[in-house]
Parts: C-alpha cells; structure tokens; sequence
C-alpha cells in the first residue's frame, strides 16, 4: 500500500507537468503559433509521434516537460524560414502573454478542481467538534521505519478510538476541541490525566499518561508540549454551490500561505544548510523547506492511511506552490519571460510617445549570466533539498 501512494503522488506529479504543458501548448496552437513539440520528462526520447506539425512523446526521465513553440526568442533560428510568419514573437503582447502564463493558470485550475473534488466528496472538519478522527500509533514515528518498535501513544494505549467524543478533561467539561483540550493537553505536565468519552452513547473514563515531547513555539524557540497522540475530525460534505465558494475561500488560503513561503526561504537557507550538515531533525512544524521526496513521503503517507482529504490538499498545494513560483520575474521561469515581454511593451510605448523609434525587442545574451546564475542556485537548493530528504527525512505524520 505504501509503494502505491507513492506511485499515486508520482503519477499526480507528472499529470500536473503534463497539463502545465498543455495550457502553454493549447493557447499557442490557439493563437496561429506552431508548435512542432510537446514532451513530457527530459533526456532521450521513449516514444514519440507526429499528428499535424506536432511531435508529442515521452522521455525517459520524469522531471518536467516542455513545448517548443517556434520563435520564442530570437537566439533561436528557425529551422524553416516559412514558419517566421508563425514564430511567437511576431504575435501580439497579449496573445504571448496569455501562452506565457498559461502553464501556471494549469496548476491553478487544478489545483481549484482537487479542492472543489475533496470537499464534494470527502468533505472538511466540522469546526468546534469534540469526536475523535484519528489515534497515532506513536507520538514520534521513525521517517524509515514508521512507528516500528516504539512505544504505542498514550491515547492508544488508554484505549482511546475513533469515533469518541471526549467530553471531559481531568474533571472539566470539553466542548470545544482546541479551547477545552488540545491547549490544555500541551500545557499539561508529564503524567497521569483523565480523558471522559462518550462512545456509543456511554460515558467511558480513560486514565491517559500524557508525554512531552521536543518542539517549537511561535518564535521558533525550542521548548516542549504535552501530546497524547490524537486528532480530531468530522467531516461534512459540501454541495456544488457551496464547494465553489469555499474551494475559492481554500485557494486564497493556499496562495497566501505559498506566498509567505517564498518569501521565507532565503531566510532559511542558512539552518537547511546547517540542520543538514549536523543531521538535525526536520519537522513539518518547524517550518522546514521541503523537497519532493518528503512530500512525496508524506502525501504517500496519507494516501496509504486513507486520508484523501488531505492527499488531495497537499496536492493541491504543490500545485499552488508551483504555479506561483514559476511567475517569479526570473528567467528561464515563465515568469522570466513575462518580465522581459511586459518591459519591451512598456518600453516600445514610452518610444511611441516620445516619437522616437520603436527599440525592439531585448537582448536576452545579456540577460544570460543572471539566467545561469539563478540556475546553478535552484540547482544547488534542489540538490541539497533532495540529499536532506534522503538521510534527514522529514517524518511522515502518518
């Protein structure tokens, strides 16, 4: 089951790459421009065949994809001078900008389709519920081993299942799930606690001995906080209108929270580059950057545990993640060349204005050592992100 989400994570990876390609190749052929190939992975070619003036094929490594649109920029010569009336830069601004940002629209879309998908089917927790949704097997699984070997969490351990509702707390009602007892739970100090359910209708008393365990407060400040190893649950399914509205409310979250991660990474190069060296643990709570082998750990996890819910979300972000990063004004990123497209367009104007001649189109052989300069960056962070996901696994919660 473990090796099926796996392959559910890579195949939903490469789905979105395929329709990141698509949206670029859709809207050019749209537009009158030619695009003579659509390729998904990179290296040598698997397998390819020609319909109408496109090549489409597979290559035989699964990392991205592109689409060649021909004349896209003018260190390209064409291969057939008949094609120049077609080659993308002889197409209006608009119509360029419009094949430029169509790959990140893609995993917007996507990303909007999953959410409306999950809550349709699956649905969102129910807020201020008391019902138990899930009970860990241990407080701190192991990121190769899972939670083989180690002690089993306190909830489990005091027969805690899912589906109670607690209702009480070392004698104080619960009515509400973060207020009543998960903050009084992390304030709690190691050691015995009674947990009342009420299962089936029957009010149960549960002896629980909560544990501390090591993590991070809001200022990222190592401390500790007590844990039993439960989490809470009940979902309610949206209907079509209402999963529209609320995907919508979903994508803001995710947009922003993406956002804020950009901007956030510079800031932690330094302790990814240090927590690797040193083999210091890394947790999804610490805020530590990932790579696509620990959230491919983790939604695999979730898949193989049946939380599709959140297999879902979490792709629904990377898609959301991506479509935002591949805007950044940095060459060779798409949004590289919207940069450049929206500086020739304001440029030409201002020469309209002025009544002077139109300056063409930019040089992009000086823009070239910013381009391999932010390339061996990416490089290096991704190969750092991977070797960290090899031998310093984030843990999968599940």
């Amino acid at each position: 089951m473990a090796t099926l989400g796996v392959v559910v994570f890579a195949v939903a990876l490469l789905t979105s790459i395929a329709l990141h390609e698509l949206g670029h190749l859709m809207t050019a052929k749209k537009f009158g421009m030619k695009a003579s190939r659509y390729f998904i992975g990179m290296g040598p070619t698997l397998w390819s065949r020609r319909r109408g003036e496109t090549e489409y094929g597979v290559k035989a490594f699964p990392v991205g994809g592109f689409v060649k649109i021909v004349g896209m920029t003018q260190l390209e010569e064409l291969d057939d001078p008949r094609d120049e009336p077609r080659a993308f830069w002889r197409f209006p601004a608009p119509q360029r900008a419009v094949v430029l940002s169509a790959g990140s629209a893609m995993h917007f879309v996507i990303a909007f389709v999953l959410l409306f998908t999950a809550l349709v089917t699956f649905g969102e927790p129910a807020k201020n519920t008391t019902r138990v949704e899930q009970v860990y097997a241990c407080l701190e699984p192991d990121p190769s081993t899972g939670c083989d070997g180690k002690p089993a969490a306190p909830a489990q351990a005091a027969g805690l299942r899912k589906g109670d509702r607690i209702v009480g707390l070392d004698g104080k009602p619960v009515t509400d799930w973060q207020r009543d007892f998960s903050d009084p739970v992390h304030a709690h100090e190691a050691g015995p606690a009674e947990v009342v359910v009420d299962r089936d209708g029957t009010r149960i008393t549960l002896p629980v001995v909560i544990e501390r365990i090591p993590t991070k407060n809001a200022d990222g400040e190592a401390t500790t906080e007590g844990r039993i190893g439960v989490a809470p649950g009940e979902f309610k399914r949206a209907g079509p209108f209402a999963a529209v509205a609320r995907s919508g409310g979903l994508m803001w979250e995710l947009t922003t929270g993406s956002v804020k991660a950009l901007v956030e990474i510079p800031g932690k190069l330094p302790a990814l580059f240090r927590d690797t060296a040193q083999g210091k643990p890394r947790t999804v709570d610490n805020g530590a950057p990932v790579s696509v082998i620990d959230l491919g750990r983790i939604s695999a996890g979730a898949f193989t545990t049946s939380n599709f819910l959140v297999f879902l979300i979490l792709i629904a972000q990377l898609n959301v993640f991506i479509g935002l990063f591949n805007l950044l004004p940095l060459l060779p990123l798409d949004g590289g060349h919207l940069a450049v497209l929206a500086y020739e367009s304001v440029r030409s104007r201002i020469a309209r204005l002025l009544g002077r001649p139109d300056p063409g189109r930019v040089d992009l052989r000086k823009l070239m050592p910013a381009m391999v300069g932010f390339i061996v960056v990416m490089g290096s962070l991704t190969l750092v992100l991977l070797y960290a996901g090899i031998t310093n696994p984030i843990a999968s919660p599940f």
